[in-house]
């Protein structure tokens, strides 16, 4: 089976064509649902073609790390849910969810996609810290991409609860500001197969990949480089990083994130 599905993308690519009629460069439509969770600070669906990931912002206040009094700071977590997919299974996070909650975080703060130092309530003694808790409950394919463009939907999303006297959170009752975005960082997985290289893989070809690069892109350059398993030749990555600056900067137009 698998071969057989190897054996008809090659034959597609070879005409350069993939099988969902998609560019090699080109993601599969994305489109993002807003306000999904009436008690997280901010929240958004997105769908990916067939692949979908829910993302929260919930947002608490806590003292600040000793290498940053003036900052906040930021967490990611992805599940991969047995609904999503029948490869996923239940139980704690498995080692393909920590890594794709890590290659999300990673991107999102060297990409400085939030202003951390706005986040500072008392310098060195209390900050807001940011957790995006997100779920793949459809999973045809690349979570990790689909994951990412969920994670700054849904800070885009986000406004500040209130803090009352005592800097307390009012969880009842939002802020009118919202959570400022300076960068958009957006993920762009890549993968081999055979000598052909295609952007944003479905499942089936993600199945049948030699090799896997992700880039998180924004629009000030690249901000992280996850390989997967499989030989890439350095031409090779080069190439692939053209492919994502490439998908990514029409993408980004496309979202209107910030």
């Amino acid at each position: 089976m698998k071969t057989n599905v190897k054996k008809q993308i090659l034959e597609l690519a070879q005409q350069g064509k993939r099988i969902d009629d998609r560019a090699f460069d080109e993601f599969r439509p994305v489109s993002i649902e807003y306000d999904i969770s009436v008690n997280a600070e901010g929240s958004a669906m997105v769908s990916l073609g067939n692949t979908k990931v829910n993302a929260g912002v919930k947002m608490d206040v806590a003292e600040p790390y000793p290498d940053s009094p003036n900052k906040g700071n930021l967490m990611v977590g992805l599940e991969l849910s047995p609904i999503a997919a029948p490869q996923f299974e239940p139980g704690p996070p498995s080692i393909d969810s920590i890594e794709i909650s890590r290659v999300i975080d990673r991107g999102v703060r060297e990409a400085n996609a939030v202003n951390f130092e706005k986040l500072c309530i008392k310098e060195g003694e209390l900050v807001w810290q940011v957790f995006i808790d997100e779920y793949a409950i459809d999973s045809d394919g690349n979570v990790l991409d689909a994951g990412a463009i969920a994670a700054i939907a849904a800070l885009a999303n986000t406004k500040l609860p209130k803090l009352d006297e005592e800097n307390k959170v009012d969880y009842k009752e939002k802020n009118s500001k919202k959570l400022e975005l300076r960068n958009v960082p957006l993920a762009c997985t890549v993968v081999k197969i055979e000598n052909f290289l295609l952007v944003d893989p479905n499942s089936k070809e993600e199945e049948v990949a030699d090799s896997k690069l992700t880039i998180t892109m924004s629009e000030h350059g690249i901000h992280g480089i996850q390989k997967g398993n499989g030989v890439l030749t350095e031409q090779e990555i080069a190439e692939c990083i053209t492919l994502a600056k490439k998908a990514t900067d029409k993408l980004r137009k496309q979202l209107k994130l910030k």
